[in-house]
C-alpha cells in the first residue's frame, strides 16, 4: 500500500513527515464499531456473573445437603452424603472449601488489573473465563479434599479478570442518570446466583451426583470464554486503544528509518550497528526481568495513589465488615436455619428468600441512589442507613423462636442489606480517576475477601464447634453489621470528589519515555494525539 501511495504522489511534492504519516496510519487503523452495544454488554456480563455465583452457591449447598458418615454403638454405619460425606470433611474443612477459591482470586485480581493497561481488557476476560472453565471441570473430577481445594483456588484465578474489569465497562456505557441502577442490575446477580446455586446444587446432588453440577457449569461458561477471544471489544475509558498503540509503534519505526536516511549512512549507520552489536549480548532473561520490574513498579505507584484516597479506604473498610457477615450468611445460613428452626428444606427456603430480597433490594438501592442524585455523599448516606436498619431486622429475627416471625424479619433485613450493592461499588468506581478503576475494583474485591468472607466461613465454623448453639453464633455474626454501618456513616462527612471525568474520554495515560515497553504489548508513548485516536 505504501508503494502505491508513493507512485500516486506527484514527483514535485515532498515526502510526508512522520507526524503526518502518524495521522494517516491511525486513521486507516481506526476500529469499526463493536458488536457489543451497551445493553448487550450488560446482559452478557450479568449472565457471566450469574454463573460465577451459581458456582459459589453450589459449593455452599454442600453445607446443608452434605453430611458425614455416622456409626452407631452397635456397629451399624451409614455412608456420608455430598462432598462433605465423600471426603469425610469436618466443619472447618467444609468452611475452608467454600473459601479456597478466594486464594486464587486475591492473588490474580491485582495482576489482571495491572495488565489491563498493556493488554486488551476483553482478551484478559477471555483468558480468565477459560481458566475458570477448566478449573470447574477439575472440581468435578476431584478425588480428595486437597484436589478439590486446589481446583477451587484455580476457579478464583479465572474469575479474577472478570470481577476487576466488568464493572468499569458497565459504568462507562451506562446512561449518566442510571449508572447506579445498571451497576445494581449487574450486582443483583450475586444474591440471585448464590440462591440459584443452593437450589441447583441440592437438586443435582439429590438426583444425580454433586460432580455433575460442576460439569454443567463449565458447559454454560464455555461460550463466554470463547467470546472473550473472538469478539471485537469496546475500549475501556482512560486507557489507550490497542489500535493506537499499534499505529504509534509503526510510526516510531517509520520515523526512525526516515531519520537514518536523512542523516546518511555514515555516522548513523555505524551507530545503529554498534548499538545492535551491544544489544545482542544482553541476555533475554535480563530484558524480561526488567519488564516485570517495570510492571511491578507501576503497580506499586498506583497502589500508593489508591491507598491515599481516604474516601476509597473508608468505603472498603465498611465493605469488609459487611462482607464478613454476608459471606458467612451465604454459607452457613441454611444450616443455621435447619438447626434453629428445624426447617426441612432450609436450602430451598433460604434460596427463595435470597432470590427475592436480593433482586428487589439490589435494584432498589441502585434506583434510590439515582433518584437521590447519584453522588458519593448520597451513596454513603444510603449505605449507612440501609445497613443499620438491615442489621436491626436481622438481629431481631434470630431472637424469636417462631420460624414464621424469623422469616418475615429476616426477609426485611436482607432486603435492606442488599440495597448496598450498587452504592458501594459506585463509590469505588467514582472516587478514583478512570485509569485506576480496574485496580480499584480489584483491591476492593481482594480486601473484602481476605478480611471478610475468606476468614468468616471457617471462623464461624470454629465458633459453632465451640458454642454448639447456632442461635448464639448467628447473633454474634449479625452484630458485626452495626460497625459496618458506622464506618460508612463516617464517609458522609468526608470531602469527596467524583473523578469520573477527570480524564477525558480519549485521554491516554502518560508513561515514562524510559519505560515505554509494557510487559505484554506494543510500544506506547507519552501521549497520543487526537489524530491517533479512533
Amino acid at each position: 500500500m505504501a508503494v502505491e501511495k508513493e507512485q500516486a504522489e506527484p514527483s514535485g511534492e515532498s515526502k510526508p513527515s512522520a507526524e503526518t504519516d502518524m495521522g494517516r496510519r491511525a486513521s486507516s487503523t481506526a476500529p469499526t464499531p463493536s458488536w457489543f452495544t451497551p445493553k448487550r454488554l450488560l446482559i452478557i456480563f450479568c449472565v457471566i456473573n450469574l454463573i460465577n455465583y451459581v458456582d459459589r452457591g453450589t459449593i455452599a449447598s454442600n453445607g446443608v445437603n452434605g453430611s458425614q458418615g455416622t456409626c452407631t454403638k452397635s456397629g451399624t454405619c451409614t455412608a456420608g452424603t455430598g462432598i462433605q460425606g465423600e471426603f469425610n470433611l469436618s466443619n472447618f474443612e467444609d468452611g475452608v472449601l467454600s473459601s479456597a477459591f478466594m486464594v486464587g482470586l486475591l492473588v490474580a485480581s491485582p495482576i489482571f488489573a495491572s495488565l489491563a493497561k498493556s493488554v486488551n481488557p476483553f482478551r484478559l476476560i477471555g483468558v480468565g473465563l477459560s481458566v475458570w472453565t477448566l478449573a470447574v471441570i477439575g472440581c468435578g473430577f476431584s478425588f480428595n479434599f486437597w484436589s478439590i481445594t486446589i481446583c477451587r483456588m484455580l476457579v478464583g484465578v479465572g474469575e479474577a479478570s472478570f470481577i476487576s474489569l466488568a464493572a468499569p465497562f458497565i459504568d462507562d456505557n451506562a446512561p449518566a442518570t442510571q449508572k447506579t441502577a445498571w451497576l445494581a442490575i449487574f450486582y443483583m446477580c450475586i444474591p440471585t446466583g448464590y440462591a440459584l446455586g443452593y437450589v441447583y446444587g441440592g437438586l443435582v446432588g439429590d438426583y444425580l451426583n454433586w460432580r455433575y453440577a460442576f460439569w454443567v457449569e463449565a458447559i454454560l461458561m464455555l461460550p463466554f470464554a470463547v467470546l472473550g477471544f473472538v469478539m471485537k471489544p469496546l475500549q475501556l475509558k482512560g486507557f489507550a486503544p490497542a489500535e493506537s498503540n499499534k499505529a504509534l509503534a509503526e510510526v516510531e519505526t517509520a520515523a526512525s528509518q526516515d531519520t537514518d536516511v536523512a542523516v546518511g549512512n555514515g555516522g548513523a549507520a555505524s551507530t545503529r550497528e554498534e548499538f545492535r552489536d551491544k544489544s545482542s549480548y544482553k541476555p533475554a532473561m535480563v530484558s524480561f526481568a526488567t519488564k516485570i520490574w517495570n510492571q511491578f513498579a507501576r503497580f506499586l505507584k498506583d497502589m500508593q495513589v489508591l491507598l491515599l484516597e481516604k474516601v476509597y479506604v473508608v468505603n472498603v473498610l465498611g465493605y469488609i465488615a459487611y462482607n464478613f457477615v454476608i459471606g458467612a450468611y451465604s454459607y452457613w445460613g441454611p444450616k443455621a436455619g435447619k438447626n434453629i428452626y428445624n426447617m426441612s428444606n432450609a436450602d430451598l427456603i433460604f434460596g427463595g428468600i435470597t432470590i427475592v430480597c436480593g433482586i428487589l433490594g439490589t435494584l432498589a438501592g441502585g434506583f434510590v441512589l439515582d433518584f437521590m442524585n447519584n453522588t458519593i455523599s448520597n451513596a454513603f448516606k444510603l449505605l449507612s442507613v440501609a445497613t443499620f436498619l438491615g442489621a436491626v431486622f436481622c438481629f431481631s429475627a434470630f431472637c424469636f423462636k417462631s420460624m414464621y416471625v424469623f422469616l418475615v424479619l429476616f426477609s426485611v433485613g436482607e432486603l435492606l442489606v442488599f440495597a448496598t450493592q450498587g452504592p458501594v461499588n459506585y463509590i469505588s468506581l467514582h472516587c478514583v480517576k478512570p485509569s485506576m478503576r480496574p485496580l480499584s475494583m480489584a483491591i476492593s474485591t481482594v480486601s473484602i475477601h481476605i478480611f471478610g468472607d475468606v476468614p468468616s466461613s471457617p471462623l464461624v465454623g470454629v465458633l459453632e464447634d465451640y458454642l454448639d448453639n447456632w442461635r448464639k453464633t448467628a447473633l454474634i455474626l449479625t452484630a458485626i453489621l452495626f460497625p459496618a454501618a458506622g464506618i460508612w456513616f463516617i464517609g458522609v462527612f468526608m470531602h469527596s470528589v467524583d473523578r469520573f471525568n477527570e480524564e477525558s474520554e480519549h485521554q491516554v495515560i502518560v508513561t515514562d519515555r524510559s519505560n515505554r515497553t509494557p510487559l505484554l504489548g506494543g510500544k506506547t508513548a507519552e501521549t497520543i494525539g487526537s489524530s491517533a485516536e479512533p
